[in-house]
């Protein structure tokens, strides 16, 4: 199975062109004021205009009511709904019937009590993304650049496909991928030379970490 990778949270059509150029899988885009990555519906319709079907379009929300994400169908038209709030099993439920379209429930780790919510995602989310979860002051649920323990999904039996967020970068990906045997990383600000700025050279690097640790994995 190939390795897929996301960059979430583009902003520019620059640094968006960079992750397309380098083999990004899916591209994320951010509809959360309270993040430094968040766009305007505007800008979401012309980057995502841009991607032209050379990766898939993730449009993450927190917690948004059906009039946004109604909202961000009109301008995006996303291939995937990336929830990264407390959204419950009816709420994702109603969504792919509403929308039509995949849904990711990304599920916030710090313990292994907190894995104790994925059979019911699970029955109903196409995709679950493990990402670190956040401390109880901080004002998102994610991209604050530190990493879950791992070690907590060495034993998980999940049917469904998995990605894990939180604190990569080239670094530490192939380690992280090792660990979990998942089948997708997502970056932020690993890729990120300040709070919401991509850096282009980081993006590329990032990739082809991914891409030589998929390599070595096939081997």
């Amino acid at each position: 199975m190939s390795l897929l990778v996301k960059i979430c949270g583009l902003s520019t059509p620059e640094t968006l062109e960079t992750a397309l150029e380098a083999g990004a899988d899916m591209v994320g885009f951010v509809f959360f004021p309270p993040s430094p990555r968040h766009l305007s519906l505007e800008l979401g319709r012309d980057l995502g205009r841009q991607v032209k079907r050379r990766a898939l379009k993730v449009a993450l929300t927190v917690d948004a009511d059906d009039a946004t994400l109604d909202s961000i169908m009109d301008a995006l038209s996303p291939d995937i709904f990336q929830l990264h709030g407390g959204e419950s099993v009816a709420r994702l439920r109603d969504l792919k019937q509403r929308f039509g379209r995949p849904v990711m429930k990304a599920v916030p780790v710090a313990t292994a009590a907190d894995l104790a919510v994925l059979p019911g995602y699970a029955a109903v989310a196409d995709r679950i993304l493990f990402d670190a979860r956040a401390p109880k002051d901080a004002t998102r649920p994610g991209g604050l650049g530190e990493p879950f323990d791992w070690h907590l999904l060495e034993k998980l039996d999940l049917k469904l496909p998995y990605m894990v967020s939180g604190g990569l970068h080239a670094e530490n990906l192939a380690e992280a991928l090792r660990v979990t045997r998942a089948s997708g990383v997502d970056v932020s600000s690993g890729v990120e030379s300040a709070p919401g700025v991509k850096d282009p050279d980081m993006i590329k690097a990032f990739l082809r970490a991914a891409r030589a640790t998929q390599e070595l994995s096939v081997r």
